[in-house]
């Protein structure tokens, strides 16, 4: 199995796909059905996974998705480019415990990971709609990933 699409919920889909191919995520799709559906689907660079929205897909509060990761290969390089792209996106950052980043900002701590630890640097930001996402350092998988 592999995943193939995360649906998110938004308010305004023209605002979202604005903002997204913003991001410069790839257009894949904006179908609407003479019923009112609208699906729009759009794949961050160097992604196997997608993301869908639009009109009447979910019944889900706009905004509600949180906890979505995108694995990048250099912390302090992808968040620039967020940020030059006009995203209200954090500082790099590491959770206290040195697991995994906790709910909210609880256990944040200032810069990335001290040793640059695999999976421990995270920056985040939100879409218009508060659509939660992080970015998640990764250079080398761990075995079987």
């Amino acid at each position: 199995m592999k995943l193939e699409v995360v649906v998110i919920p938004v308010a305004d889909v023209d605002r979202a796909k604005a903002f997204y191919t913003g991001l410069g995520w790839r257009l894949d799709a904006d179908f609407p059905a003479p019923d009112g559906l609208r699906v729009v689907q759009l794949t961050p660079p160097g992604s196997e996974a997608s993301v869908i929205f639009g009109d009447r897909l979910t019944t889900a509060a706009p905004g509600s998705a949180q906890g979505l990761h995108l694995v990048v290969k250099d912390i302090e390089k992808a968040r620039a480019e967020l940020a030059e792209r006009g995203v209200d996106v954090s500082e790099p950052f590491h959770d206290a415990g040195g697991v995994f980043h906790h709910a909210g900002t609880e256990g944040r701590v200032p810069g990335p990971h001290p040793a640059r630890g695999d999976y421990g640097s995270f920056a985040a930001f939100s879409d218009p709609d508060g659509n939660g996402w992080f970015l998640q350092e990764v250079r080398v998988r761990a075995p079987g990933r």
